[in-house]
């Protein structure tokens, strides 16, 4: 039994904008590449398929990764402020240990 070929998403897209062109057949598509055309024709179809999320999503995910930003560096800014508090109260226990133990310097 022979085994599955898994084809990276580089070489589909080789695939289908040659089908896209279409200069060639899916017959002679498939058998440069040596794949079987019903799979030509289904790269071809899902690259058509999805043309039309590339132009439309573009706006759409800019505003998402602003958002997306300034959320993260509200979250950095507080967990700073955080971490300074934390590490100032750490600073006065250890000086108070100290002072209460001398061997544990």
């Amino acid at each position: 039994m022979t085994k599955r070929r898994i084809f990276s998403d580089k070489f589909k897209a080789t695939v289908a904008l040659e089908a896209l062109r279409g200069d060639r057949t899916a017959q002679e598509i498939a058998a440069k590449h040596k794949v079987h055309p019903t799979q030509v024709t289904t790269w071809n179809r899902q690259a058509i398929d999805g043309l039309t999320g590339v132009f439309s999503d573009k706006v759409w995910r800019a505003e998402d990764n602003e958002a997306e930003v300034k959320e993260l560096h509200a979250k950095i800014g507080k967990l700073a402020v955080e971490n300074d508090f934390l590490s100032q109260g750490l600073n006065y226990y250890r000086q108070g240990i100290a002072q209460q133990c001398p061997e544990r310097r």
